[in-house]
């Protein structure tokens, strides 16, 4: 009797109460999910949309202020041709900020890197203008392994003897900015490949080809932070080194491997230079140090690690040359925008700050999730029975 009953049991179909309540369950738990989702992802790219915001109110505020100069062709292509430089070295900055340190060498490699392809074309083009041309690229590669020569020594220095980031670059610093006036003898070398000069003078329409090749780079090395092995091992170490070591990653691996990649980016930078300058001096960028730090903290990258985004980067890149160039359409002084600079760093400092003890404060008071309701439970459970 029970065989025959159970059959039936199992064949008997839900009501019709039931049968639309389980689709209805289905698409709301998938509906919060989504909702969910999307809201995280608002959450982590909130400083990226702040971005926005400031690129957009930097360039209305100029443009209403001196739109004769401003808006001018010229000047929005010199913005697309001084910002790549910059750029990049900001990009090498997030690098080495993501893991929780510091490089303010690269500013000083940029310069050694140019100072050597400046040097070694000039030296063949004395006896042999036309062999120097035909070298072109291995000598742009080779102002670019100066780069990375001191990349490694920065990651010797910082991962291997141990010394703090920020000591261990301005130390190399120092040594790259000595080696550069001797080199140099404190006077500016000029003289670069026609085919660099020709190559800074070319544009995609209206976009510099330069600034084609600083997003081309930025993209690379977003996924390389989000998609490689390396690039997550860089984030954890930034995170929480703690973590990261009993995780079996290899810290000095990892610093290893960041601040060659940051020498190599200021390798990059330093022919940016000479695409754009066919000059090289021991001097070159002064300014850029503190720049590329403010870029790299206004862009959304976190001072102690872990978190950095590359589209804020190149966002705030181009906010700062546009400030740069609204105060020269302005006739303001370099020294002013020098206190620009430092008042936006304190400034979004400061800003993150206070929003990080807002959200700590309302995740302490955030209630949590409310209990299951006893007859949703006993539904829940009997269901389970049944369908076995």
């Amino acid at each position: 009797m029970s065989a025959k009953t159970t059959p039936d049991r199992r064949a008997t179909p839900p009501s019709p109460a039931q049968s639309p309540q389980r689709p209805a369950a289905r698409f709301n738990d998938r509906l919060e999910q989504a909702t969910r989702g999307a809201m995280a992802r608002v959450a982590g790219n909130r400083k990226t949309g702040r971005m926005v915001v400031a690129f957009v109110l930097a360039f209305s505020i100029f443009a209403i202020a001196n739109p004769r100069v401003f808006l001018s062709p010229l000047n929005m292509q010199n913005i697309g041709v001084a910002a790549p430089e910059i750029g990049v070295i900001a990009i090498a900055m997030m690098l080495a900020m993501l893991t929780g340190g510091i490089d303010l060498s690269l500013v000083a490699i940029a310069n050694l890197s140019a100072i050597t392809i400046v040097s070694l074309y000039s030296g063949i083009a004395a006896s042999d203008p036309a062999l120097a041309e035909s070298l072109t690229i291995p000598i742009l590669l080779a102002g670019v392994v100066v780069g990375i020569g001191c990349g490694v020594l920065n990651s010797v220095l910082v991962s291997v003897v141990g010394i703090t980031p920020i000591l261990a670059t301005l130390g190399t610093m120092q040594i790259l900015n000595g080696i550069a006036v001797v080199t140099t003898g404190g006077s500016t070398l000029y003289g670069a490949p026609a085919g660099l000069s020709a190559f800074g003078r070319t544009a995609l329409g209206p976009v510099p080809l330069l600034f084609v090749v600083f997003i081309v780079i930025a993209a690379l090395v977003a996924l390389f932070v989000s998609r490689t092995p390396l690039g997550r091992k860089i984030q954890l170490e930034g995170a929480n080194p703690v973590a990261a070591r009993y995780s079996g990653i290899s810290s000095r691996t990892v610093l290893t491997s960041t601040y060659t990649i940051g020498g190599a980016l200021a390798g990059v930078a330093g022919v940016l230079f000479l695409a754009r300058n066919p000059t090289a001096s021991a001097d070159y960028g002064a300014s850029y140090v503190l720049l590329v730090i403010v870029i790299a903290v206004l862009g959304g990258t976190n001072p102690n690690g872990g978190f950095a985004s590359v589209a804020g980067i190149v966002l705030a890149t181009l906010t700062l040359q546009i400030v740069s160039s609204g105060f020269t359409a302005l006739r303001l002084s370099s020294y002013e925008y020098a206190i620009a600079q430092g008042v936006i760093l304190i400034a979004v400092m400061v800003l993150d700050y206070l929003m990080a003890n807002r959200r700590s404060r309302r995740s302490r008071v955030e209630p949590g999730p409310p209990p299951t309701p006893p007859g949703l439970a006993d539904s829940s459970s009997t269901t389970l029975t049944d369908s076995h």
